[in-house]
């Protein structure tokens, strides 16, 4: 007899059994393919962020699908252009003769507004311009601080200006004029700066005040300030996406003309062709004007301004700085030291006012004043 082994199997087990069978064999992903899927979703996640951060070109004044040239504008010596407006009295005629540089979200047309009176007596001539990709100027990807001092120096050349000249700067403006100070010093016979922007990062200023000034700002700007300072490539994209607030003085523009506009009772036609203003001010895309401007603003500077030298150290000229003590964007704190670490700067500083306080009645006569004529 054999020594087989007979086993009766149910037919409920045996479908039982069937059904592990089919389900035992998995999916396995061949040897290595699961790394290079890996890789390729990697790169296509890095190619798409990429793409993210990426700010679309400039559309040039003048180019085929750029918006027409209307201003006057001097070709520079590396081949951009720069567009600029003149102001009082005929140039050739002019006594005093000033360069203004406009800020943040602003354009050559926003001069300081002076009295016919005043600008008829000092035979004041006043020419401002568009900073890179404002208005109708031509982008400059190589901006730095220094860049801007040699515009300036350049057009005076050009618009020939003299040998010396003043300059004026507004918020961000300033900043150039500080650059003038640094690099220029030798074109210049008199320099205000008008509640200029403040570089939280600048050496020499004590890191107690510039925290201090720091946190003042608006929990979203301080987030932008810090990737424009430490992320710059990030710039662009952490101001055109949605989901986290941008620049506040970027994304409540409107808002902050119509502060300004309250506050002051003055240049309601800004408000009024707040469309215009803004097409015109941002007609060749906003990277290479607001967003380069913050990058360049608050980024690292070759130098700092409280080392500053005195241009005129035989008082053959003058330099003004006026701040509000009420400014909600530029601490008052940081310019009362700026000013004291330069004796010779003349420092202005004004019992409650703000940001805008250049509009309220008579003061650009009173700036200007102080200006030509050395009154502090």
């Amino acid at each position: 007899m054999a020594g087989g082994v007979n086993r009766k199997i149910s037919a409920a087990s045996a479908r039982a059994h069937t059904r592990k069978a089919k389900q035992n064999p998995s999916f396995n992903l061949p040897s290595g393919l699961f790394t290079k899927l890996l890789l390729v979703l990697s790169v296509g996640a890095l190619a798409w962020a990429y793409q993210a951060i990426q700010p679309p070109p400039p559309k040039l004044c003048g180019s085929p699908d750029g918006p027409p040239v209307t201003a006057s504008r001097i070709k520079l010596r590396d081949g951009r252009h720069l567009a600029y407006e003149e102001h009082g009295v005929p140039r050739d005629a002019a006594k005093y003769k000033i360069i203004q540089v406009h800020g943040f979200y602003s354009r050559r047309l926003d001069t300081i507004s002076l009295s016919p009176e005043l600008v008829k007596r000092f035979g004041i001539y006043i020419v401002s311009f568009d900073r890179p990709v404002y208005g109708e100027s031509d982008p400059n990807p190589k901006r730095t601080v220094k860049s801007m001092a040699l515009d300036i120096e350049e057009l005076a050349d050009q618009l020939r200006l003299g040998s010396k000249f003043y300059v004026i700067g507004i918020s961000m403006g300033g900043q150039a004029i500080l650059s003038c100070l640094k690099y220029i010093p030798h074109k210049l016979v008199g320099a205000t700066l008008i509640a200029p922007a403040v570089n939280y990062w600048w050496s020499g200023l004590p890191t107690n005040l510039s925290n201090q000034g720091f946190q003042q700002q608006l929990p979203q700007d301080q987030w932008v300030l810090r990737l424009a300072h430490y992320a710059p490539w990030l710039t662009y994209w952490w101001n055109t996406q949605k989901r986290f607030p941008g620049f506040s003085v970027l994304t409540n523009i409107k808002l902050w003309l119509v502060v300004y506009v309250d506050c002051c009772g003055l240049v309601i036609g800004i408000c009024w062709h707040y469309e215009d203003f803004m097409a015109h001010l941002r007609q060749q895309g906003e990277y290479e004007s607001l967003h380069r401007d913050m990058i360049i603003g608050f980024g690292a500077w070759e130098f700092s301004p409280v080392e500053l030298d005195n241009p005129f150290p035989n008082n053959e000229g003058s330099v003004h700085l006026w701040q509000g003590d009420e400014d909600k964007l530029v601490p008052v704190t940081l310019q009362r030291y700026i000013a004291q670490q330069l004796p010779w700067m003349h420092y202005h500083e004004l019992p409650g006012a703000g940001h805008m306080f250049p509009v309220t009645d008579g003061m650009c006569d009173n700036i200007v004043k102080a200006l030509l004529v050395g009154r502090k």
